[in-house]
């Protein structure tokens, strides 16, 4: 009984469209200011290419960033959202398991570090599924 009151009060604010926008930019924050800063430091991002072990550098830097404003743009305009939200939780794992290899790591602060930040990224992923599965259910409404 008191769920549903406390859902029934919750409702209207977490099922708005403006608070689902917001969870959305929440969701790729991450996402675009990471290809903004490549843009506006391209030789920073092809420093972290070249760290990662990824070459050429620039076909990679130019890549991440496509993929990071493209696949956010999808998911927070609703165009193909599905499609941006499952390419994010692609590209997330692949980039977790480029970066964040917290297995190699000697133990220390570092290495808990790394694999906090591992299974962080699980979660994005997780998070980016669920978006797709609800607009591919019509989940978020139109």
């Amino acid at each position: 009984m008191i769920e549903q009151k406390l859902s029934a009060i919750a409702r209207p604010l977490v099922t708005s469209p403006a608070m689902r926008f917001i969870a959305l930019l929440g969701l790729c924050a991450a996402y675009i200011q990471g290809p903004l800063t490549k843009l506006f430091d391209f030789q920073g991002a092809l420093g972290e290419m070249e760290h990662f072990g990824l070459h050429p550098a620039a076909f990679f830097a130019v890549a991440v960033i496509v993929i990071e404003l493209a696949a956010s743009a999808m998911i927070l305009t609703g165009f193909w959202r599905w499609l941006g939200a499952v390419g994010l939780c692609g590209f997330t794992l692949l980039a977790t398991f480029i970066a964040l290899r917290f297995w190699e790591l000697p133990p220390g602060m570092d290495r808990m570090m790394a694999a906090n930040a591992f299974f962080e990224h699980l979660g994005l992923a997780g998070a980016f599924l669920l978006v797709a599965g609800m607009d591919i259910t019509k989940g978020f409404g139109r």
